[in-house]
């Protein structure tokens, strides 16, 4: 056996290794051992033998992997740093366990992450703006590529319909563990202020768009969530396109519905999963509030508010990214990184690494996987 798998398994006794040929008989009981090592480990321990390469590579092992790795919900933070595009993995204590450089992407300026579902991960190449207006059409051409950062696949998908405005992005996973489709709102006409958004969808099991043409709402941009098969996204305020006004949301049989926000808010406010519930944080610059709220009925657009907090530093910073994570969140400022508490409504600091990027990093909740992007 290579070494550097053997210091993945735990040592057994001389009994136990006597016995080991005949656990390998039994694939149930090998898949249960191995589905608790790491990616990297796995990759490795293809090696070991015929059976071990099959069983890995198999999709059982692959949905057996995910649901022990489902136990261990740790943090991706991507810093946009223009030299080195890497990303960072932190745990709930704020150390950084791994950081992995994404080969390829040094000459790319306007790579971004938005967002990241059972280890796959999402990139688009493409300025997208603060604001839902721009002031003038981008010339350049959409990409969007899905990443599994622990395998380092990377799939570019094929350019979907030519736009003059790109408006929208949001990925959905399923109905199959190793399924996903893209949901792009785009405009075809630029004409400020009017808009005429349309919709098309990638799917993963066709590796085609389809369009399902004009529809009356459009998001915020590429920031979302998805949860329980439904992708949700902010939709501007009707006073101000800066600032959400209601969510727009779509299921797996592309359903679009809209839902109302608990109250007025801020444009520095975010969707997180928490708890088992979508939620929204909702910042208050003015009164350096923060205010927590929990979606139980998205049919009645009923919200229970969790709980409020002071805001630290938000007198002299901005509130970049935000990701949930059973009953805490992880929370960046300009210059500073969070854990806030909702059951005991406390922060703490965490420090990173120095020399962490500090140019408007993102963060997300990561979870460790062997799915394909294809």
């Amino acid at each position: 056996m290579d070494k550097s798998v053997a210091k993945c398994i735990p040592k057994l006794s001389r009994r136990q290794n006597d016995s080991w040929s005949d656990v390998e008989t039994v694939e149930d009981v090998l898949a249960n051992i191995l589905s608790r090592l790491p990616v990297k480990c796995l990759i490795r321990s293809k090696a070991v033998s015929r059976l071990w390469h099959k069983l890995i590579s198999s999709p059982y092992f692959t949905k057996l992997h995910l649901m022990r790795s489902r136990e261990n919900v740790i943090y991706i933070l991507y810093p946009y740093m223009d030299d080195i595009k890497e990303l960072h993995l932190v745990d709930g204590d704020g150390v950084t366990t791994e950081v992995i450089t994404l080969p390829g992407f040094e000459n790319v300026s306007s790579l971004s992450m938005i967002c990241s579902y059972n280890g796959l991960i999402c990139f688009t190449i493409y300025p997208w703006f603060p604001h839902l207006y721009m002031s003038q059409p981008v010339e350049e051409d959409l990409e969007i590529l899905i990443c599994n950062p622990a395998t380092r696949e990377i799939r570019l998908l094929p350019r979907g319909s030519p736009a003059e405005q790109e408006l929208g992005i949001g990925v959905a996973f399923g109905p199959g563990t190793s399924d996903y489709r893209v949901f792009r709102f785009f405009s075809s006409i630029f004409e400020k202020p009017v808009v005429s958004p349309q919709c098309e969808i990638f799917s993963s099991s066709t590796g085609t768009w389809r369009g399902i043409g004009f529809v009356q709402q459009y998001p915020m941009g590429a920031n979302h969530v998805f949860f329980n098969g439904q992708v949700y996204w902010f939709i501007a305020s009707e006073e101000d396109h800066s600032t959400p006004g209601s969510i727009l949301s779509v299921d797996m049989e592309d359903s679009f519905k809209t839902i109302e926000l608990p109250e007025e808010v801020t444009a520095h406010s975010f969707l997180i999963i928490l708890e088992g519930f979508l939620s929204l944080v909702a910042v208050y610059d003015d009164d350096l509030i923060m205010d927590v709220w929990m979606l139980k009925d998205a049919n009645e657009s009923y919200w229970e508010k969790k709980c409020s907090a002071y805001i630290e530093h938000a007198v002299e910073e901005c509130i970049d990214s935000v990701a949930g994570r059973n009953n805490e969140f992880f929370f960046i400022t300009t210059e500073h990184y969070f854990i806030f508490n909702t059951d005991r409504t406390t922060w703490e600091q965490l420090y990173l690494q120095e020399g962490f990027g500090q140019d408007s990093p993102v963060v997300f909740t990561y979870t460790e996987s062997l799915l394909p992007c294809s």
